[in-house]
């Protein structure tokens, strides 16, 4: 059968069905199974564009031609790569083993499945008239070199059979016209697969199953920092104790209950030497950086080497020739660079960032001829892992994330992919050529710190289990005593805020399994789910109380969406191939404040609430923005950095001037009411303190002292009420991935 180009300029409105999903390309609407897919921006245009050509080449230069316009200044290849991801995950396709989006490394992709287009009635649902429709297996023939490369494998997938019963009658018309020859011939062939595939399990290639991590540590205590012996069989790990003299580095043995404690200290990060003898680790003082060694089997620890604290980043890793160790020091102020200690004592720097810029965490591939590290710039997002050669030379970005990344990234030991965690959890990156980065569905969403086994196949890595509530304090009361108004027994409650009316409570929540928007009565009871779009962030309430604003996909291109309550669809305000992100109202309800880079550097915008071009407000750098109770003035934390400087600006624009006398403890942790702004920070002892800056007098007094240092504050209309997160309880262990790869 020859198969045509899908047109998609036709003037009769038709879906294109393909598997289990029909698309809608003319209302950009995706059904898996007659079901709602969300599918927005430029993942669903880069659908429409691949479904217009099936079966063939489309360029990543066609795509950029597509969807980036041609004075649009953006990382294209990340924005491209992070786009295909995002319909990869709605498709559930993968990267490895495509039913339909298969990528031709370094020249584009090409839409393998069958296709076909079904012609729409007046009620706009589909008839399942076939208007066109094409046979994949025919056109992975006209592909011989693509398709040869697993010839001699079969594939299986449990997930085959769950095609629409629409499609499978589409296919038998063809049925009654086979001659008996034919369908013995056919049933001969069928009896065949059946019998290979029965009997010759080694040759299947399939659906990965997923493997069980299994907790290697399970103290009271949390343990994080994993590192694996060269030959795979121990870890050592930094212990956090509750009791004096529980802290330190730790190690034990695969498969053993027995615990050999090494420091009793807060040292951290080990490294282990290549002949499995020694570890390195870092202690840190009030003043200084130290870099000690002590034998795995016990005993004094030796001091190596003494630096600044700079960043207070204190990762090491042991080359495996064992002639270096890389750590962390600062090259000048506000910049930290890797270095390299020597066996006779000295270092020298190997990286070159610029000012401002932290370079961290380094690893060594496991044959030791590059080196990975992440690169965090003085904005703080996006941060690169970037690889070079061990000896010194030019480094080249492997990954640009815009999440943060917790913790040294990992590579896998045939050093093709580099491992590394964030708060979607832990991710895969290819090293050379492809550009897909996969998640490993089996360490869950909250992990930090991977290590891989280099003679071993095995993973290692940090799982947290935390509770996060909702609190509230009086800061009017002469004791002002928080009590918690939101509470969960697992995951995360945060970022509320009170309905413009004090009868309602907006909140994100992930106790659904996914960061969510969440609707509560004022006293935190009723709570129910207002959104199902994974990812959410930043809930502010409009004026009148009728909508609400949120981000939404800040793990890599955040957009803003407008939801209105109760009940209605979120609906796109401001997306594109820029961070659109932290959303709020001005307050006369006109319009939606939001941070954007679109620019190359973040600034912040604004958009009509009903839709329509945005318009930028500040020019000098702008993150969180808040709007002065009479609506004149828009407050804003400088950068998405922790400390942020707050400034200021007319609504209409002008001269840019910063609040003096505060800085709030992260650009999330502060709220402006009529007559001054709320704001925690940290004292001189890092003890959390909620704070109050007034207006009238430019001074900034103390309202209470908090356990635990929140990252979102918001405060009532009235002034009344503050609402922040608490985190209730956390705990870490390491958890053991055997037979990864």
């Amino acid at each position: 059968m020859v198969s045509q180009p899908v047109s998609m300029s036709d003037s009769v409105r038709e879906r294109i069905r393909f598997g289990l999903f029909e698309a809608d390309i003319h209302t950009h609407e995706l059904w898996k199974e007659g079901i709602p897919i969300r599918l927005i921006g430029q993942p669903f245009e880069i659908l429409a564009v691949l479904l217009s050509k099936p079966g063939q080449l489309v360029t990543r230069e066609e795509l950029r031609a597509r969807l980036w316009p041609a004075d649009t200044f953006v990382d294209f290849n990340h924005g491209l790569n992070a786009a295909v991801n995002k319909l990869r995950e709605a498709l559930c396709d993968s990267a490895d083993q495509p039913r339909y989006i298969e990528t031709l490394p370094r020249r584009g992709y090409r839409f393998i499945a069958a296709v076909e287009r079904v012609a729409l009635p007046a009620n706009g649902q589909s008839q399942g008239q076939t208007v066109q429709k094409q046979d994949s297996v025919l056109e992975a023939s006209a592909h011989p070199p693509d398709a040869a490369k697993d010839e001699l494998n079969f594939s299986v997938d449990e997930t085959a059979s769950d095609e629409k019963p629409a499609r499978l009658r589409s296919r038998s018309v063809w049925l009654p016209i086979l001659t008996p020859a034919v369908a013995l011939g056919v049933g001969l062939f069928a009896f065949l697969l059946w019998f290979y595939l029965s009997h010759n399990s080694t040759k299947r290639v399939g659906r990965r199953a997923l493997l069980t991590p299994v907790p290697l540590t399970d103290l009271a205590d949390p343990t994080s920092e994993p590192a694996f012996s060269p030959d795979g069989t121990r870890v050592a790990f930094h212990r956090q104790g509750y009791a004096a003299g529980n802290s330190g580095i730790f190690v034990k043995k695969i498969g053993s209950q027995q615990l050999l404690q090494l420091t009793a200290n807060q040292d951290c990060c080990p490294a282990w030497s290549p002949d499995g003898r020694t570890i390195a680790f870092s202690r840190f003082t009030d003043t200084e950086h130290e870099i000690y060694t002590v034998s795995a089997a016990g005993g004094g620890p030796r001091k190596l080497y003494t630096t600044a604290i700079g960043s207070r980043h204190g990762e090491l890793d042991w080359s495996p020739d064992g002639e270096s160790i890389a750590f962390v020091g600062e090259s000048s102020p506000g910049t930290s660079s890797i270095f390299f200690l020597s066996q006779n004592g000295s270092a020298h720097r190997i990286t070159q960032p610029g000012p401002l810029n932290n370079d961290w965490g380094p690893a060594f591939s496991p044959d030791g001829q590059s080196l990975a590290f992440i690169r965090t710039q003085e904005t703080g997002l996006p941060e690169n892992i970037l690889v070079m050669p061990a000896g010194g030379g030019e480094s080249r970005t492997v990954v640009t994330f815009y999440n943060g990344i917790l913790g040294s990234p990992a590579w896998t030991s045939d050093g093709q992919s580099i491992l590394f965690a964030s708060g979607g959890g832990l991710l895969r990156a290819p090293v050379f050529g492809g550009d897909q980065i996969t998640r490993i569905e089996e360490a869950g969403s909250a992990v930090r710190h991977p290590a891989t086994a280099r003679k071993a196949y095995a993973l290692a890595y940090q799982g947290v289990s935390e509770a996060y509530s909702v609190w509230e304090l009086n800061p009017n009361d002469a004791n002002p005593t928080p009590h918690g108004l939101i509470v969960s027994e697992s995951g995360r409650n945060e970022g509320a805020q009170i309905s413009p009316d004090g009868k309602k409570v907006a909140f994100m929540s992930s106790r659904s399994g996914t960061m969510e928007l969440w609707i509560s009565d004022r006293d935190g009871t009723n709570p129910y789910q207002v959104t199902a779009m994974n990812s959410i962030g930043t809930p502010r309430w409009s004026p009148n109380g009728r909508s609400i604003a949120f981000d939404v996909g800040w793990r890599d291109r955040g957009a803003i969406f407008v939801v209105d309550v109760p009940g209605g669809l979120p609906r796109p305000l401001a997306q594109g191939s820029s961070d659109n992100l932290v959303p709020n109202w001005s307050r006369d309800g006109k319009w939606v404040y939001f941070a954007s880079n679109r620019t190359g550097m973040w600034q912040v915008w604004k958009a009509p609430a009903q839709g329509g071009a945005a318009i930028q407000v500040t020019t000098h750098g702008g993150f969180a923005a808040w709007p002065s109770v009479d609506g004149k003035e828009l407050y804003y934390s400088k950068f998405n950095m922790p400390d942020p400087e707050v400034w200021r600006v007319s609504v209409d624009g002008g001269l840019e001037t910063r609040v003096p006398q505060m800085r709030p403890a992260d650009w999330g942790a502060w709220a402006p009411v009529e007559n001054g702004i709320y704001f925690v920070a940290q004292d001189v002892n890092q003890q959390p303190i909620a704070m109050f800056f007034d207006f009238a007098t430019s001074r900034v007094r103390k309202i209470a002292t908090l356990d635990k240092l929140p990252f979102w504050l918001s405060a009532s209309t009235d002034g009344n009420s503050i609402l922040y997160e608490h985190l209730d309880q956390e705990n870490s262990h390491i958890m053991l991935l055997q037979n990864f790869h």
